[in-house]
């Protein structure tokens, strides 16, 4: 059967309950523990399937949308909890969901005795993983790097499992695990199921399905890569030079923003951020050269609201678990067009609207266009606000908050006797006047005198080279996002030492894997890389001379999928060979 007479777009049916999916009693208790009461779409869809049928399975249903469960419900009724073999193995791109996949999974199989979920993800103890395993472990939840590094440890046996989840599909592409899910799955039983869930179905995906499943079962919740329909679409154009200021006017037009900031690269992420804090905005930064622990910190604060605004890349903010996110700013478009989907579908969720904004220059016109027609959906040009409507917003929030305060009499009636006295000479307008004043002064001077940040494509005069050369200085193209990580100060260059690996183009790699391996083999963040050259059969890669003897420690002789690595100075240009 072929994709195209096999998809079809499935609207939700009937079913009203979790009751009427055919789940039996242990789930359900844990779920109705768990607040669950009626299906969301893709949860009515797909579990009647794959509790009736022995198939492999496309879902395509947007972030957020509650596919965790459609996939856990069932596969947890179907393992045999009377052997010790792994049944179940799901996989997903990032650290962060998978600790949530795992999370999620122990809490429907509360009830059932058994049945152990072991999450293994890289940035953490590998050989806790490893005794975690040995005890047993029906379910394996995993980020690709790590199980693939499990499985060349022998510390890991896939081969008996009944399913396999690729969650996130289109993501794990993007971030570069093609090679990864091929060897895994080249290690399964050819006789499992493979579910794939995906926001997107990119061409990548596409091959996944074809190689590696058999007649698939194709359900569609909502139009093909299109954006939730629960979030309005804007964009801002701006002069790149006034993308900061942008931001701030946005987030002083919303008093009651709780959103993500996407930027592109790790270090302008913790620039606005630091901007933002700086500037007395409650916000963070999310992003990989953080430690764990420190990601788990940021994390939770976000979750649980003592942080308005979290600025994050793509890659850290997934498997973050927010529903009630009430705005998703692009500071700058992503590289890819269907990464938008993503974004703007972690708002907008639980019925509730969401508000998707881009903040773009006049270079970046045309991706709008681009997006409108991956999303179906019009993206609206709004104007940014004024000073004097930012200031009239500000007022009025101030107003509401004050008139729908919770007063606790018990706490301040103590010390209400005093208050009175020292404000018995103002009458009631007095009053209002000051205490407007102390908490909104700051806004009025602040946008007193504030520009338009506005531009007029149409009457943008096409002479204007200088502004648009500007644009084009300060906008983050491609190039400058992939090469972010290479950056170094050229004064520092005499602290470099060149190193050689031979691994070059002809083997797929490419800078941010070097960046990766190299994260991996150490485990030590601070260790900065220079310049890199790739060649067909070899690399050049610099670093600080204070950690070539821990890299090339660490990394000579590995076996890196099947090449022993050579790792040592360049002393003067030469040929090098494999080993």
């Amino acid at each position: 059967m072929t994709k195209e007479n096999s998809d079809t777009t499935i609207s939700p049916k009937t079913i009203r309950t979790f009751q009427e999916l055919g789940l039996n009693f242990s789930l359900q208790k844990a779920i109705t523990e768990l607040g669950f009461i009626h299906p969301m779409p893709v949860q009515a869809e797909v579990i009647p399937v794959l509790l009736n049928e022995k198939t492999d399975l496309v879902a395509l249903a947007q972030t957020g949308t509650g596919k965790t469960a459609a996939f856990g419900l069932p596969a947890i009724q179907l393992i045999d909890t009377t052997n010790r073999d792994t049944e179940l193995l799901v996989l997903s791109p990032t650290r962060e969901l998978c600790i949530q996949i795992a999370k999620d999974l122990q809490n429907y199989s509360k009830y059932i005795f058994g049945l152990s979920v072991v999450p293994v993800y890289g940035g953490a103890n590998i050989s806790t993983q490893i005794n975690q395993l040995k005890k047993g472990a029906k379910i394996i939840v995993a980020t690709p790097g790590r199980i693939l590094d499990l499985l060349r440890r022998n510390s890991a046996d896939i081969s008996k499992v009944r399913c396999v989840v690729l969650d996130e599909a289109d993501e794990m592409l993007n971030m570069g695990f093609k090679e990864e899910l091929d060897a895994i799955l080249e290690q399964t039983s050819s006789e499992k199921q493979t579910w794939l869930f995906s926001a997107t179905m990119p061409k990548e995906v596409e091959r996944i399905a074809h190689n590696y499943m058999n007649d698939p079962h194709w359900i569609t919740i909502g139009k093909r890569n299109s954006g939730t329909e629960n979030v309005n679409h804007y964009y801002y154009l701006v002069h790149a030079k006034d993308r900061y200021l942008a931001l701030k006017r946005i987030a002083d037009y919303y008093p009651n923003i709780y959103g993500i900031i996407f930027c592109r690269t790790r270090a302008e992420t913790q620039e606005i951020a630091d901007a933002l804090i700086k500037d007395g905005y409650n916000a963070d930064a999310l992003h990989g050269d953080l430690s764990q622990a420190q990601r788990d910190h940021v994390m939770g604060r976000f979750r649980h609201r003592n942080l308005q605004l979290l600025v994050a890349t793509d890659v850290a903010a997934r498997g973050l678990d927010v529903n009630d996110l009430t705005h998703v700013i692009n500071y700058n478009l992503p590289d890819e067009i269907e990464q938008y989907t993503h974004r703007s579908g972690r708002t907008g969720r639980a019925d509730k609207i969401g508000i998707a904004i881009s903040i773009i220059n006049l270079r970046e016109k045309n991706k709008i266009k681009q997006i409108e027609k991956v999303i179906k959906r019009d993206v609206t040009k709004v104007p940014i606000p004024t000073g004097a409507q930012v200031c009239e917003k500000q007022l009025f929030h101030l107003v509401d908050t004050l008139e729908h305060a919770n007063v606790n009499y018990d706490e301040i009636s103590d010390y209400l006797p005093f208050v009175y006295k020292k404000l018995e000479k103002l009458d009631k307008e007095d009053i209002i006047n000051k205490f407007v004043s102390i908490e909104f002064n700051r806004f009025l001077d602040y946008y007193r005198n504030a520009p338009d940040l506005n531009v007029n494509a149409e009457k943008e005069p096409k002479s204007n080279k200088k502004e648009r050369k500007k644009d084009k200085k300060q906008d983050y193209s491609r190039k400058e996002a992939r090469n972010e990580d290479k950056k170094y100060n050229k004064k520092e260059r005499d602290n470099f030492v060149k190193l050689f690996i031979n691994l070059g183009k002809r083997d797929a790699f490419a800078a941010d894997r070097l960046i990766r391996l190299v994260n991996k083999m150490t485990r030590n963040r601070d260790i900065v890389i220079g310049r890199i050259d790739l060649f067909e059969a070899y690399s050049h890669f610099e670093v600080k001379s204070k950690y070539v003897q821990e890299v090339i420690n660490e990394m000579d002789d590995y076996d890196y999928r099947g090449i022993t690595l050579v790792v040592e100075p360049v002393v003067e240009k030469r040929s090098k060979k494999r080993k």
